[in-house]
């Protein structure tokens, strides 16, 4: 109980119950403050989380956890170039399962209630260090200042509160006990009282990836908890930051509310010394939510498949273009995402599937060359300014993505040309920041093997197709092989966008159609937009939908006759 008399439960209830409205009807919803707005926060907040940022800076990061073996964390700025100089518990791997299972028994006998009071006052702690979070975001995964505020806070935070409405639908859906008559003829009829536990499957792992690495934690998170299973966090080696400060304000949140904090455990490592293998191979890991490569989640699911396993990988997101009723519209969003974080989120388009014969629009027939050329200038219209660009580019988190490009550029020979070269802008505010304008490169439909692969970069492809359903066919085939998390039709014929839609839905990929509307075109939104559909190579889980939880815990039930006055009821 608090201090008013409430339980945790009782004071976050109604935003449980929202958010539960909320997937029910698929509406917009939002729990937490999605703009850094002075007007929506505390007076001096802004301020007090970049000091609190800068204060972290060449220091041990302090989180008192079990198992400490030694100190490790490397991470460089994406912006800075520059080490943050923080140094991060190292832990020792058998310890971390053996204290996480120790954990397990007074979480797993809590009701769901008390568990759902605690994630959720978790939920509103992690809130409060939105400012603090943005700016460790920004240095590690290479973020604009904006979206680590929205995409890595609030809208993070909306898909970990997602996962603990589903999971609390999908453990209130078993009832504790019931009652249970059947006759059984000339025997008699026989009454069993029976009843239900609700058991956790063991502790997970969680792996986080390096450019969001909350928005797919947060909810794997709270579905292990939820469901009381103990989590062991491993956040990227250039990602550990925002992933380290979520640990330490779970702990201190369970060990307030009155539980076991190595319910919650950091495991940082650096790429020279990894530790994620150790991790997920350990006999007493029992679930595993990846995010990352398609290379490692396949070696997961292939070396650890006896454990419970949920991955978002990687594919090919395409652009099938048909017609349009809104040229501007479909190039001025096209152009935006493509450049947006350079292109660095799961749901940017890589592959731009156009046919030769050209687009209908309401300007009239396009050709090939001129949706290209329009497409090229609506890029460098935002991209030439270094303050426009620095808020829409955000920094390249990795320099694996500037050596993915000039590859491309060198592999181009012979099988297209480059449409618009990219360039480093300079960053206003960091001019050492690592930066790149968009990469596109025209290639024929044959030549599959440079775009048959998502490459992580700020890199697209107008692949020039023989005509539009031979555009959407190849589209469809390699969302199918390849996998794709995120596709786009634009198309004013009826009759070939309900071919689209069809032809998708056959691939398993989720088609996002018409996309001319003032928003992000790649956007997903908690409650309302299923995230990764499990039917194609990009991955095997959805965020989030009751499969995200259901699973996560198993049913143990006892029976026995019913007593009347002392006998069991037979009659």
């Amino acid at each position: 109980m608090t201090t008013s008399g409430q339980s945790l439960f009782e004071q976050h209830q109604d935003l449980l119950s929202d958010a539960i409205a909320a997937c029910r009807t698929r509406s917009f919803f939002s729990g937490y403050v999605e703009s850094p707005s002075g007007k929506l926060h505390p007076d001096g907040a802004a301020q007090a989380g970049k000091d609190r940022f800068d204060a972290q800076l060449g220091r041990p990061f302090a989180l008192e956890q079990p198992g400490e073996i030694g100190r490790t964390g490397l991470e460089i700025s994406p912006y800075t170039q520059e080490a943050l100089g923080i140094d991060y518990p190292k832990i020792d791997v058998d310890t971390a399962f053996l204290k996480a299972r120790s954990a397990m028994p007074g979480w797993r006998k809590a009701s769901i209630e008390e568990r759902a009071g605690v994630c959720l006052e978790m939920t509103k702690a992690l809130e409060s260090q939105s400012f603090e979070n943005a700016h460790a975001t920004m240095h590690t995964a290479g973020q604009s200042f904006l979206m680590a505020f929205s995409g890595s806070g609030a809208n993070a935070l909306d898909r970990g509160l997602e996962a603990i409405a589903y999971a609390y639908r999908a453990m209130n859906d078993i009832p504790g006990e019931a009652s249970w008559t059947k006759s059984f003829g000339r025997a008699g009829e026989v009454t069993l009282e029976k009843s239900y536990r609700l058991c956790p499957r063991g502790v997970a792992v969680v792996v986080c990836c390096a450019t969001f690495p909350l928005w797919n934690a947060y909810p794997a998170l709270f579905a292990n908890l939820m469901t009381a299973n103990p989590v062991i966090l491993k956040p990227h080696p250039n990602g550990i930051l925002p992933v380290a400060m979520m640990a330490r304000t779970c702990r201190r949140v369970l060990e307030k509310a009155g539980f076991d904090p190595n319910l919650v455990l950091l495991a940082a490592d650096t790429a020279d010394a990894p530790v994620t293998i150790d991790l997920v191979n350990h006999p007493d890991c029992a679930i595993i939510d990846y995010t990352g490569s398609q290379r490692f989640g396949a070696w997961i699911e292939k070396n650890c498949a006896e454990k419970l396993i949920y991955t978002e990988t990687a594919g090919c997101n395409a652009v099938v273009i048909h017609s349009t009723e809104d040229i501007d519209g479909l190039t001025n969003g096209l152009a935006n995402c493509l450049a947006g974080f350079s292109a660095q989120m799961c749901t940017t388009p890589q592959n731009i599937h156009i046919s030769a014969e050209g687009v209908d629009t309401n300007q009239g027939r396009l050709s090939f060359e001129e949706f290209r050329e329009r497409l090229v200038d609506a890029i460098k219209a935002r991209t030439s300014l270094g303050e426009k660009a620095a808020g829409l580019c955000g920094a390249v988190q990795s320099p694996t993505s500037l050596d993915i490009m000039e590859d491309l550029k060198q592999r181009i020979a012979g099988h297209g040309r480059i449409a618009l070269d990219t360039r480093p802008y300079h960053h206003p505010e960091f001019p050492k920041a690592r930066t790149a304008t968009p990469l596109v490169l025209e290639v024929d439909a044959d030549a599959g093997a440079l775009y048959q692969e998502e490459h992580f970069a700020p890199v697209s492809f107008l692949i020039r197709e023989e005509n539009a359903e031979a555009a959407l066919a190849n589209a469809v085939a390699n969302a199918r092989q390849f996998g794709a998390i995120a596709s786009y039709l634009y198309a004013s014929d009826p009759a070939f966008l309900a071919q689209g839609k069809d032809a998708f839905v056959e691939a398993g990929a989720s088609l996002w159609c018409n996309m001319t509307v003032p928003m992000p075109i790649n956007f997903a939104a908690a409650y309302s937009d299923f995230h990764v559909t499990g039917l194609n190579p990009a991955g095997n889980a959805c965020l989030t939908d009751l499969a995200f939880v259901a699973n996560r815990f198993r049913i143990v039930q006892f029976r026995e006759p019913k007593v009347f006055d002392g006998e069991p009821h037979a009659s």
